[in-house]
């Protein structure tokens, strides 16, 4: 407890953390509000699914804050602290991890409901918005899953790259770009991209499309074509934050801080 204590006082105290949550909520928000209420120019009606077009940009933001909480510590020289007062280093690097994804999942949540209610004022008259199923459910209370899944990787990558300016390029590029230019290329793409991280992430939030209608893209996220189940593809997407956690955690201990 002592050492949730202190690394949740070393993340809160720093003006970091809540400069990415503000731009999280404003990015998520701002996105989603966007489409929606641009919406009434186009043949398809805004959805539930429509209010999270913003997942991806706000997810990137929260993988740069985690990776900030661990990296920020190298560059200040307070992680040095830190391993003095915990020789073992395990615990205090499992508590960070945990108070990261903790902050992470309440974000989430704030900017996946968020998004909903603001989208609401915006939207034109006939968009169904409301939530009526577990489909519609999973994509809004799912967010906070993934993005404090995703904040343990992330962890996981500061721990492994320690500069943040290489920490953040990973954590912005590899979301928005890298899985989607991998299923470009010719012959091999698909078939890697169906088992990419965060291809899963998007699996189990949007499933096959119930919460827009069935559509994929237009005002709505592109759907997944990973063939894992939704229940599999957060285990999987789980299995891979943890592991990438696990090899950061193991490269601290085996290296000088």
């Amino acid at each position: 407890m002592h050492l949730l204590a202190a690394e949740r006082i070393k993340l809160l105290s720093t003006r970091s953390p809540w400069a990415c949550a503000l731009l999280t909520l404003a990015v998520t928000t701002g996105f989603a509000m966007l489409v929606a209420g641009g919406a009434s120019e186009s043949k398809d009606l805004p959805t539930v699914a429509t209010t999270q077009f913003g997942y991806r940009f706000g997810l990137a933001v929260v993988l740069t804050l985690a990776a900030l909480a661990v990296t920020t510590e190298y560059r200040t020289g307070t992680i040095h602290t830190t391993f003095q007062a915990v020789p073992s280093r395990t615990p205090a690097l499992v508590a960070k991890a945990a108070v990261v994804a903790g902050f992470a999942f309440v974000l989430g949540e704030v900017a996946a409901f968020g998004s909903w209610a603001a989208c609401l004022a915006v939207a034109p008259s006939g968009a169904d918005l409301a939530l009526d199923s577990v489909a519609d459910w999973t994509i809004l209370a799912g967010t906070g899953v993934v993005y404090a899944l995703g904040a343990v990787a992330a962890v996981g990558v500061g721990l492994l790259i320690e500069h943040s300016a290489g920490a953040v390029a990973v954590c912005i590029l590899y979301p928005l770009a890298v899985e989607d230019l991998i299923s470009a290329i010719p012959e091999v793409g698909e078939p890697i991209h169906r088992w990419l991280p965060f291809n899963a992430a998007t699996k189990f939030l949007s499933g096959t499309g119930g919460a827009s209608g069935g559509r994929s893209g237009g005002n709505a996220n592109v759907l997944s074509d990973s063939p894992l189940p939704q229940p599999f593809a957060l285990a999987y997407f789980a299995a891979f934050a943890f592991a990438v956690l696990m090899a950061g955690m193991v490269t601290a201990r085996r290296r000088d801080a």
